[in-house]
């Protein structure tokens, strides 16, 4: 009985169609056909069971196809949360800098804008910037700043 719904169904749906394919149009015709030869039965029921799998082929295509979308949305999801996270880490590594500018006294704490000329500031972190790893002046700069750290930390 099922099976004589979904035929009924998919026989309403294969008349709709503008162009149906040759074996979906020879299917139709055999159903039509009032008297039909044993050899006439036997090719419709297989056109019936390959019009079966081409309906389920069709639906695992679709599924397969929704199922591929929501992976591509998951990935750009996946994508903009990396993102994110990775803009959020750049984010509080400026404001690190920021602070050791603060705690060094070079830009002001509450308007944050630099206590120094901008140009002369900038200088200055150039000339420091231009001063080698070996160089003595470099490792008494690091323990002063971190004796200031460890002073604030506290």
């Amino acid at each position: 009985m099922l099976h004589d719904k979904w035929l009924t169904v998919r026989l309403a749906y294969l008349r709709s169609l503008q162009a149906p394919s040759e074996q979906q149009r020879r299917l139709l015709l055999l159903a039509d056909k009032l008297k039909r030869t044993e050899a006439d039965s036997r090719i419709l029921t297989a056109l019936i069971k390959a019009e079966a799998a081409a309906e389920r082929a069709q639906k695992a295509k679709a599924e397969a196809a929704h199922l591929a979308a929501r992976d591509e949305e998951a990935a750009r999801i996946l994508e903009a949360i990396n993102r994110e996270a990775a803009s959020r880490e750049r984010d509080q590594e400026l404001h690190n800098a920021a602070e050791l500018l603060i705690l060094a006294g070079l830009v002001d704490s509450e308007t944050r804008a630099p206590v120094f000329d901008r140009g002369e500031l900038l200088g200055a972190l150039l000339g420091l910037a231009n001063v080698p790893a070996e160089d003595p002046r470099r490792r008494e700069w690091k323990r002063a700043g971190d004796a200031l750290l460890g002073e604030k930390t506290k």
